[in-house]
């Protein structure tokens, strides 16, 4: 069995591909990264198949035809990881908000603390967030408490999306069953882990803005987790989930 796979989901993340795939290369641990890219108008994908003649073993691409989201390109990537049997499937963004170096502390908390989900958190010690502006921080934080009044999941970051899965996670939760694409695919994937009864831990990490390429975040992705946190609740209560 592989070790572990990094997928990392890209649309116009040219300006940051490179660096981001040689950080995660550079750490101790030798983990392996999937891009799922969406066509990049930017051509991120040629980049990227330049980067696997010298990493042939430990960059993989996956080229989809269109953008289709950033929940159906996780979804895609776990499909793969699963495939390719891997022990853990992280899931990351492109753009540094993540720093790869907390990757190790993820697979830790997984590998030698017993969790099953372990989940880079922003808010389980106070607001660990560098330049974003105020209005994002608060929206991102109170939806957090809006997703624990709503689900009874005990998260503080509900819509995080750094990320470590044992594989027996992504095994059990019925992939083709997962609807919600952006923020709302966040709170899903947690959701069904916690009504598997899956244990999930936060780690505590520093989330730092994007300071190069374009910011995906929409009001269509802000209405989908309001409402997609409902639906959720009540498929829960009718068994449908």
């Amino acid at each position: 069995m592989k070790l572990g796979l990094v997928v990392i989901p890209t649309y116009n993340e040219i300006e940051n591909i490179e660096a981001i795939i040689r950080a995660v290369f550079q750490l101790e641990k030798p983990f392996h990264v999937l891009i799922v890219d969406d066509n990049s108008p930017d051509k991120t994908f040629e980049k990227v198949q330049e980067l696997q003649n010298e990493f042939p073993e430990q960059l993989f691409l996956e080229v989809r035809k269109k953008k289709s989201g950033l929940g159906t390109a996780y979804v895609h990537g776990f499909k793969w990881a699963l495939f390719h049997n891997y022990a853990y499937v992280f899931e990351m963004d492109a753009d540094f908000s993540h720093n790869p170096n907390d990757l190790q502390k993820l697979y830790e908390a997984c590998e030698n603390d017993g969790a099953d989900m372990a989940i880079g958190s922003r808010y389980v010690k106070g607001v660990n967030v560098v330049n974003w502006p105020l209005s994002r921080v608060l929206l991102s934080y109170f939806a957090s408490i809006y997703v624990k009044l709503i689900t009874g999941m005990k998260i503080h970051d509900a819509t995080a999306g750094f990320i470590c899965y044992q594989k027996e996670v992504l095994e059990q939760i019925n992939l083709d069953k997962i609807k919600f694409v952006g923020y709302a695919f966040q709170i899903e994937m947690k959701y069904r882990a916690y009504c598997k009864g899956f244990k999930i831990k936060e780690v505590p990490i520093i989330f730092t803005d994007r300071t190069k390429g374009q910011s995906k975040m929409s009001n269509t992705i802000i209405k989908e987790a309001v409402f997609g946190v409902i639906t959720l609740r009540i498929k829960k209560l009718f068994n449908r989930l």
